[in-house]
């Protein structure tokens, strides 16, 4: 068994994964930015079917089984390859970073833009087919409502501290992803995570809004407007925490240990 792989050389492998995230083409970014979202409503409803049938008999531990069941979809989008916004955030900034001539403001905002877009189109669309009347089990439907109106009634503050959070957990996730050798350490931290991500206090842009767009789908009583500020208030927190507390904590980690 080799030894583990020291921060700089952690950092390195961050920058090599970001130079190919950069360097996707649009068609394949598109593709895989649109899988990603699609993916992750998987998640969302397995999470809601879950916690459906756990709840009658288990009362609170429903919400501990439908993380349980959440963590799958973003087992499926790392072993995929699939382009999540936010997840995406440290290794191409990390590219940004290390470059002494440009800090690719350009890729960067391609990179994270069409991400975010194509994330949120694959996930809407697909939202669509499990709206369809019976397509989920009975009580699915309404605990997804439920969490619908439970996150819109949070409020700016608790959606921007959430935001942080989980911006922090998921640019966690890029750089111990590239800390590890073979998918089974993959897997699990993707589960891990994805369990983490549904269970506790974080909020990821993409998946909250996903989440909430499906329980607006089964009757959620929450206006555009509620979900477009939400969408703004979290995308900031994100940016704070898997940027300003990961992203640029990792690079100053790695050149400390170079110097």
């Amino acid at each position: 068994m080799g030894s583990p792989p020291t921060p700089v050389a952690i950092y390195d492998r961050a920058i090599e994964e970001g130079n190919r995230r950069l360097e996707q083409s649009f068609l394949e970014l598109v593709g895989t930015s649109f899988l990603a979202g699609l993916t992750i409503v998987f998640g969302v409803v397995a999470l809601g079917i879950v916690e459906s049938i756990v709840e009658p008999q288990f009362g609170g531990v429903a919400k501990l089984a439908g993380a349980l069941a959440f963590g799958v979809g973003l087992v499926f989008l790392v072993v995929g390859r699939t382009e999540l916004f936010n997840e995406n955030f440290s290794d191409p900034a990390a590219a940004a970073i290390e470059r002494s001539d440009s800090w690719l403001l350009g890729p960067l905002l391609r990179l994270w833009s069409l991400t975010f877009a194509f994330n949120l189109a694959g996930g809407c669309l697909f939202a669509f087919v499990f709206a369809v009347d019976g397509a989920l089990p009975p009580g699915a439907g309404e605990s997804l409502a439920h969490y619908a109106t439970a996150t819109a009634e949070r409020g700016a503050r608790t959606w921007f501290a959430r935001g942080i959070a989980g911006g922090a957990l998921l640019s966690l996730l890029s750089f111990l992803l590239v800390a590890v050798d073979g998918d089974p350490s993959r897997i699990a931290l993707a589960y891990v995570v994805g369990v983490l991500l549904a269970l506790g206090p974080f909020d990821h842009v993409v998946v909250t809004v996903l989440h909430l767009f499906v329980g607006v789908l089964y009757g959620a009583d929450v206006g555009l407007g509620t979900v477009l500020w939400l969408t703004i208030v979290v995308t900031a927190g994100n940016l704070v925490g898997g940027l300003g507390l990961v992203t640029f904590t990792h690079a100053a980690q790695a050149r400390g240990a170079r110097d």
